[in-house]
């Protein structure tokens, strides 16, 4: 796990301090040429900056042990700080690149000066994203080849934010730059500010586009999903497959954090077990899927009767399965 921490860590950093020169080069451009599209690009890096500070806290904060007031550990702060950089990116780039769009088209006429400066400005920035994108698309290419996915797959049910997100707004931030590109061009060659301010409408829908995919996979980790199907899977393969244990009767887990898994699984024992068989079951069980899964951290397991109609009633409410 610390391995891909420090993986992500550095993803975040090289992303944070691209992002950091490219926002500066785009700031002077854009107030060089006048460009709408180039100032939604700087407001687009920018915004990523800020992103990548707030995952770096995401990534420091959730490492915290856990203690009395958190006895499951931090893991969720780092799902908060995400949601957070996502807001940023909607905030900071997406309303700033509306606002600009708007304005060139609407607002008073203005001569593009120096496109020259433009267009070898959003090169060398091109360049520079595609090194940081291709940090965030080697390790999530390398993950997702771990856990036998698909990219689509794994980013679909990752559970660390970080590398999503990196990988997200640096894919945006390419295309955010041909979309400026196209956008000064085309003003240069028409002498129509329309188009640049139809490029940076463009860049802020793109904007809002992603800051809602990391808006809502955040909000999803913070409620409380459920682990990775094979995971499950495989606990509940571990949990029928023991001795002692006639059926699984009900199977929750939940992701308390980035790798940390809480298992609760109610059972129906073996009636002929006693009371002290049970407890060294529940022991061994647990030890069990701790070293065999992983991710997970948590585990309780309690022993109840398979024909408890409230029981019963719930499960199929949850999963619509009955239990057998």
């Amino acid at each position: 796990m610390s391995k891909e921490k420090g993986e992500s860590t550095l993803t975040v950093v090289l992303a944070g301090a691209v992002n950091l020169a490219i926002a500066i080069m785009k700031a002077i451009a854009g107030i060089i040429t006048g460009s709408g599209a180039l100032l939604s690009e700087a407001a687009h890096s920018v915004a990523d900056t800020i992103t990548e500070l707030l995952l770096l806290t995401a990534l420091r904060r959730s490492s915290k042990p856990p203690d009395r007031v958190h006895p499951f550990g931090y893991g969720k702060e780092r799902y908060f700080w995400s949601l957070l950089a996502a807001v940023s990116i909607f905030a900071s780039g997406a309303l700033f690149a509306f606002y600009q769009g708007f304005s060139t088209i609407f607002g008073e006429e203005h001569e593009q000066t120096s496109s020259i400066i433009g267009y070898a400005v959003l090169g060398l920035a091109f360049v520079l994203e595609a090194i940081s994108w291709t940090q965030a698309h080697r390790q999530v290419r390398r993950e997702a080849a771990e856990q036998k996915r698909s990219v689509l797959e794994y980013l679909k049910l990752v559970d660390d934010p970080a590398p999503k997100t990196v990988f997200l707004e640096d894919s945006a931030a390419l295309v955010g730059l041909v979309l400026a590109f196209a956008g000064i061009a085309l003003d240069h060659l028409t002498g129509s500010a329309v188009w640049d301010g139809l490029a940076s409408i463009a860049i802020g829908v793109l904007l809002a586009v992603v800051a809602y995919i990391l808006g809502r996979t955040n909000l999803r980790l913070l409620v409380g999903r459920q682990a990775d199907p094979v995971l499950v899977r495989g606990v509940r393969d571990l949990l029928a497959a023991a001795p002692e244990i006639e059926v699984v009767v009900d199977l929750q887990t939940m992701l308390l954090g980035t790798d940390q898994v809480l298992v609760c699984a109610r059972v129906d024992f073996d009636d002929a077990l006693g009371a002290a068989d049970v407890e060294r079951a529940c022991v061994r069980l647990a030890d069990e899927l701790s070293r065999t899964c992983g991710d997970v951290t948590e585990v309780f397991i309690e022993p109840v009767p398979r024909t408890d109609p409230a029981l019963r009633a719930a499960v199929l409410a949850r999963y619509g399965n009955p239990v057998t």
